[in-house]
């Protein structure tokens, strides 16, 4: 059997290509006034998107344990895997990698554990690479060195209503939080290095759609891409950003997904969230 794939429930992938090539996903925790579930499965963005508009009680996020991910990696390799690459959102953003690694260790060199440095699609389209990779035979060395270059050619912006929601989380710091807000600014952010950044600031959300696109083309260069929108609560705007980026891409757009953010990353950006993920083939 070929190396097998795994990644976590902040990739938010498209079914089509996840089911493709055999990923195996594993979800993160969500807790909604006191209640638990796990992301995409006990905990919808609907779930989340309803909470946060109540304004009701705490909402929380923890990494899966590691006996999680053991028990993951155990029946992958039962089954006749070669071996299990397990790509992951950044570890400057949650505790999923670590606790990767610590199962990663009972499996020595037949587990290798990749931190993607972003979360999203900036996640997803690595975690795609890497599947692709070794549904075409390639091993373990190889299905790695796969996810890294296109984690290299990976770039992920996105605009929110609010830094708020990202300041209480911990994801920004308090002094870039209150100058937004005393500014009366629209934040847009960019993943670098695994953190999260303020990239630019504009006044209404239609020029953070349109600086979006203007970050994504600039990211695409000449080179074709495959391209991901998210967002959270805002279909409109997601469905704004995918026809504007079809005329500005044109020639170069290869692939292009449109989904919505679970739960976990969702609790962190808050409604309205719109984000652009671009994937250079080259």
């Amino acid at each position: 059997m070929p190396v097998a794939v795994v990644t976590d429930s902040t990739a938010y992938l498209p079914d089509e290509p996840a089911g493709r090539y055999g990923l195996t996903v594993v979800p993160l925790t969500v807790v909604i006034d006191g209640v638990e579930g796990r992301e995409g499965i006990e905990v919808t963005a609907a779930d989340l998107a309803r909470a946060l508009h109540r304004r009701r009680g705490p909402i929380s996020t923890s990494r899966p344990a590691p006996e999680r991910f053991a028990q993951v990696y155990r029946r992958l390799l039962d089954a006749g895997a070669s071996g299990v690459v397990s790509v992951h959102l950044s570890a400057e953003l949650s505790g999923t990698v670590a606790a990767a690694t610590l199962a990663a260790a009972e499996f020595g060199d037949r587990v290798s554990v990749v931190d993607s440095r972003s979360t999203g699609m900036g996640l997803g389209f690595p975690a795609l690479a890497a599947g692709a990779a070794a549904a075409a035979g390639a091993d373990l060395t190889e299905v790695r060195r796969a996810a890294l270059l296109a984690i290299d050619r990976t770039h992920t912006y996105f605009y929110v209503d609010t830094l708020e929601f990202l300041r209480r989380g911990g994801r920004i710091n308090a002094a870039e939080a209150l100058l937004g807000t005393a500014l009366s600014v629209k934040p847009i952010l960019q993943v670098t290095g695994g953190t999260i950044a303020v990239r630019d600031r504009v006044r209404t959300a239609s020029r953070g759609m349109a600086r979006l696109v203007d970050l994504a083309v600039a990211a695409a260069g000449a080179a074709e891409v495959d391209v991901a929108v998210h967002h959270l609560a805002a279909p409109h705007r997601a469905a704004e950003l995918i026809d504007t980026l079809r005329v500005r891409l044109a020639g170069r757009l290869r692939d292009h997904h449109l989904t919505e953010v679970g739960a976990v990353v969702g609790a962190h950006a808050g409604p309205g969230l719109a984000g652009v993920v671009v994937h250079r083939r080259s």
